[in-house]
């Protein structure tokens, strides 16, 4: 009779994990097409903050080539946008990581002109303090626009520095740790767009055909 109970229990608790897959399962597929639908419209409202769209005329997420630089402190592939006027490079938009915030990675999407001049910087996701790292959000302060028109010469460029250390940015006071992380990971950003803009262009594009 224990043995009968055991085998018992045994399938009522198989049929109820696999019931919970299954509704899990079924959850993520009906959910996915909104899920995929709002990632869609964040990213397409944030390139539209970091460069503006009469700086081309393609459409730009759906123009992309993929890199994997430990340049940019990429943890794993991702995505490099492509603006275009007809069929001539006009800037990149790509995220990078800058990896020594105060309280953990700091992810930066920047777009980027082929010259390396900066057209515009979000910072998409941290872990900064609130009321002072977090500042790095253009929802808290402009200080991130601060980038826009400027452009690094070489990775020895002592103006892409916070005053405090004898360059041409604002630090916050109590947290000069977070700009200084951003700083160094747009700088990178910056270098890495000056030398490789011409074989980010050449790839093939990942993000399908533009018809425009």
């Amino acid at each position: 009779m224990l043995s009968k109970s055991i085998s018992k229990n045994a399938l009522i608790l198989g049929a109820f994990a696999i019931a919970s897959t299954a509704v899990v399962t079924l959850t993520y597929i009906a959910t996915k097409p909104a899920i995929e639908h709002n990632k869609q419209q964040k990213l397409m409202t944030t390139l539209g903050q970091v460069i503006s769209e009469s700086d081309y005329d393609n459409t730009l997420y759906l123009d992309c080539a993929q890199i994997k630089e430990d340049y940019l402190n990429h943890a794993s592939v991702t995505k490099v946008y492509r603006a275009k006027n007809g069929d001539k490079p006009v800037a990149v938009v790509l995220q990078s990581t800058a990896p020594d915030g105060y309280s953990g990675n700091i992810e930066i999407l920047s777009a980027i002109y082929i010259d390396g001049t900066i057209a515009g910087v979000r910072v998409i996701e941290h872990k900064e303090t609130p009321g002072l790292g977090d500042k790095v959000e253009i929802r808290r302060s402009d200080w991130i626009t601060s980038f826009d028109g400027k452009r690094p010469t070489s990775i020895k460029d002592t103006s892409w520095a916070v005053k405090k250390d004898g360059g041409q940015f604002d630090a916050f006071t109590g947290a000069t740790i977070t700009p200084r992380a951003v700083i160094n990971a747009v700088k990178r950003a910056s270098l890495y767009t000056q030398n490789q803009h011409q074989a980010l262009f050449n790839q093939d594009n990942l993000c399908g055909v533009n018809n425009d």
